[in-house]
């Protein structure tokens, strides 16, 4: 279940203070969407295991009047309450309630969300606090009095927070040996339906945790193959990704968000694309956030009943057959997605259930092939060999040179790699050396990292002094030449 705490109030409440005395380190998140001039702030909190949002710079442009910031504290609000399973109602302990507290709390109230009142800026104690009262009228019980400048009722606060979220779920040995896997694309290429093909079957065993709606939802299953094996899945369901630039609201900015996140917690990202509308620009970009995240692909051409039934109808004229068509559309998806490492491209229908199998065993089976370690001795040759074959060209008046390479890690793939300078690796040739590793160690689908050491440069002083002492060794080999002459003689 989704374990997110929002917080959210008028504008000059301290929103912005609370979330930096919960979060301890701050990670800013910006984004370009119109009317959302400012960042929206997140932080994984390690105390409780949940992430920390504050809304404060959602819908505010730095000049507002009365009726904007009104406006914008709404948007902050049902920001909150779709994204948040606890929000942190906070309202100033000195200035009492306020006309916008009010809107905004029979707005919470409506939502049926977890609510806590927090009154900050009590900075010398209840006492000095005029009329409590109107707290309690705002329908959220007790506030919780603090400072968020110095710390006064932090502790409190966090236990109550806790409260709310509940306990962390144990990770049983069944979650360990689980293989989370997500599906991600844009909008309308099936990725739902290809979740319900799995989950309505009658091979699996359904376990769900529901987050939000228009949050990630994990659902565990166990896939029973024709072989009788029990294969353990965490399947993430995601809103499709939409370009940032069409995002009509700050719910879809954070739904995309979310979708994003989901790419870094699973073991191996199914890309959907459609089998129909080919391969857009933003599947392109969706594809660079995966590689991004150095996780491993497998590309999901989906609807491919509806190529075999134009087939049926003969409606294709371009091509004979659906091979033909299979063969030109993988040719075409490598074109445009040419930065992905030699990904497995599995053609499925969600309606039909054709290759489901298939496209779950290539996710087990590139999961297992995330563990390969690579010999030294057999890298640093194909590497050799591979520049020997195609070498790079200079850049800056340098060709790029390796000395030595060694694996160093895996999940992602980490290969250092000692060089002469590093800004001479065009990215280029670095997408060659990758996609000819993939290749030759049978990679297909993992993304590999590559550490540069380049060369430590001397100063002056050093040439100079190496110089020397190379000219002194010389010298010395002279005399000595001459020496052993005079001796023959």
């Amino acid at each position: 279940m989704s374990r997110t705490v929002a917080i959210v109030g008028r504008p000059n409440v301290g929103k912005s203070r609370l979330f930096n005395r919960l979060a301890k380190k701050r990670i800013s998140i910006v984004h370009d969407m119109p009317g959302v001039t400012r960042d929206v702030v997140t932080a994984e909190v390690k105390e409780g295991g949940y992430t920390l949002l504050d809304t404060g710079g959602l819908g505010l442009t730095g000049s507002d009047t009365p009726a904007r910031i009104t406006k914008a504290s709404e948007e902050q609000v049902h920001f909150a309450i779709a994204a948040a399973t606890v929000i942190l109602f906070t309202i100033d302990a000195r200035e009492g309630v306020t006309a916008l507290d009010e809107r905004i709390a029979q707005l919470l109230r409506k939502s049926r969300k977890q609510v806590l009142l927090v009154a900050n800026k009590a900075d010398s104690g209840q006492e000095k606090i005029k009329d409590i009262s109107e707290f309690h009228r705002l329908g959220f019980g007790e506030p919780f009095y603090i400072s968020a400048e110095h710390g006064v009722g932090e502790a409190e606060l966090r236990v109550a927070i806790l409260a709310k979220l509940g306990p962390v779920a144990e990770e049983t040995e069944l979650d360990k040996e689980r293989l989370s896997i997500v599906f991600v694309g844009r909008p309308n290429v099936g990725k739902s339906s290809l979740s319900n093909r799995l989950l309505n079957s009658d091979r699996l065993i359904v376990s769900d945790q529901p987050g939000t709606t228009r949050d990630a939802v994990e659902l565990d299953f166990e896939y029973k193959s024709r072989e009788g094996k029990s294969w353990p899945f965490r399947l993430i369901d995601t809103a499709g990704i939409r370009p940032a630039t069409k995002l009509a609201s700050s719910v879809e900015y954070f739904s995309r968000l979310r979708s994003l996140e989901a790419i870094h917690h699973a073991h191996v990202v199914f890309m959907v694309v459609d089998a129909v509308d080919g391969i857009t620009q933003q599947d392109q970009a969706i594809a660079g956030e995966i590689i991004k995240a150095a996780k491993p692909i497998v590309i999901v051409v989906n609807k491919w009943d509806l190529v075999h039934e134009q087939f049926q109808k003969r409606l294709v004229e371009k091509f004979a057959t659906e091979r033909e068509y299979r063969e030109d559309y993988e040719k075409t998806l490598f074109q445009k997605l040419f930065f992905t490492p030699g990904a497995p491209v599995m053609f499925v229908s969600a309606l039909t259930g054709h290759e489901i199998t298939r496209m779950l065993k290539s996710a087990r089976a590139l999961n297992k092939r995330l563990d390969t370690k690579i010999p030294t001795a057999k890298l640093n040759a194909a590497i050799i060999q591979l520049a020997d074959r195609t070498p790079p060209h200079s850049t800056f008046g340098v060709r790029f040179r390796i000395y030595y390479a060694t694996q160093t890690g895996t999940r992602p793939f980490r290969i250092k790699i000692f060089c002469n300078q590093e800004r001479s690796l065009t990215e280029s040739y670095r997408r060659y050396l990758e996609s000819c590793l993939v290749k030759e160690f049978d990679l297909d689908g993992c993304p590999i990292h590559f550490d540069l050491i380049g060369k430590k440069k001397q100063s002056v002083a050093d040439r100079l002094a190496a110089k020397g002492q190379r000219q002194n060794l010389a010298a010395a080999e002279a005399g000595e030449d001459i020496n052993s002459s005079l001796l023959d003689d």
